[in-house]
């Protein structure tokens, strides 16, 4: 049961930079986790307890009193930004409240049902220190500790989808416990259920990643959120991160191909139909195939339509406001 009592105090966390800037924001979405926000925060804190850290929780509009509790909880922890939300939004939206919250260099995220371990968030936010040349470090769950029926198989169908689709060889796509440089998250804006491709929109926005195994735990308070439903809204945002990988900047050319595919079909049949009135003499006014010719003539003709629309509406978005269509990459720093 959630209460608005409030636990005991954590040490007070290592200062912040001149500034309140921390180097490491921690973005956590709950939904319905009374029952293991103080043991989060605490695990938190014990993790990150010697370096500049935030904590931004994210609620997604719980019923079961975790708004009060986390109130509660920041009154006196200084490093904890609460960011409630009005109502249940999703895991994605969010997360990109989170992501407009966190102020630190680098940013972690992970569930906050206790199943990530947050001991392992200082190294993964090693390798990105050492190795400036890696932009996100995507944790891999090596030793999953689900209901093999209730979550191994579905996600590892999930994973091979998403690799085939997106062409990124990621083993695990799911585990929310990843780690970023603050550049890679200013280019990205989450929609729909487009969490679980967070990893292939970055590659997109020109992240360079590694995989690495991090710990998993079986979860031991409260509800799994997960469910079947979720898979249609799944494949539809796996359609979308498809295209905008490949059409965003030149939607013409998805348009426009299977517009004049369909197009240069319906004028075949239509040329042959000719022929056959002309040459032949046969009657084609109550032919299917003449309907059949001009629907694919019109599809034809509203496709191309729509990707010179689309072409359009890519320079307005860019031109205007003077955003640019790439992303140069920046030069190392000098030690």
């Amino acid at each position: 049961m959630a209460t608005d009592k409030t636990p005991n105090a954590d040490p007070p966390a290592t200062a912040m930079r001149p500034g309140g800037t921390p180097d490491v924001s921690v973005v956590i979405p709950v939904f319905n986790e009374a029952e293991n926000l103080p043991e989060l925060l605490e695990r938190v804190h014990s993790a990150l307890s010697g370096c500049d850290f935030e904590l931004v929780l994210i609620d997604d509009g719980s019923s079961d009193g975790s708004p009060a509790q986390i109130e509660a909880l920041a009154r006196s922890r200084p490093w904890l930004q609460p960011v409630l939300l009005i109502r249940n939004y999703g895991q994605s939206t969010a997360l990109q409240a989170g992501f407009d919250a966190a102020r630190g260099r680098f940013i972690a995220t992970l569930d906050g049902d206790l199943q990530n371990d947050p001991d392992d968030i200082p190294g993964l936010l090693e390798i990105l220190v050492k190795r400036p040349d890696i932009d996100l470090v995507s944790g891999w769950r090596k030793d999953r500790q689900d209901a093999a029926v209730a979550r191994k198989l579905p996600s590892r169908i999930a994973n091979r989808l998403i690799a085939r689709v997106t062409g990124i060889q990621l083993k695990d796509n799911g585990c929310a416990l990843k780690v970023y440089r603050r550049e890679v998250i200013e280019r990205l804006r989450l929609y729909g259920e487009q969490h679980r491709f967070i990893v292939a929109l970055a590659v997109e926005a020109g992240a360079r990643l590694v995989e690495v195994p991090v710990r998993h735990h079986a979860r031991t308070r409260g509800k799994s959120k997960y469910g079947i439903d979720r898979t249609v809204r799944v494949l539809l945002d796996l359609l979308w991160v498809r295209f905008s990988m490949r059409f965003l900047h030149r939607p013409l050319h998805a348009f426009g191909t299977v517009g004049a595919m369909l197009g240069l079909a319906g004028f075949s049949v239509l040329a042959w139909l000719s022929v056959d009135k002309l040459v032949f003499g046969a009657d084609i006014g109550q032919r299917p195939l003449l309907f059949f010719g001009l629907l694919l003539m019109l599809l034809g003709v509203q496709l191309v339509a729509t990707g010179v629309l689309g072409e359009l509406l890519t320079r307005i978005y860019h031109e205007p406001q003077g955003r640019r269509q790439y992303i140069a990459r920046r030069p190392p720093s000098p030690p």
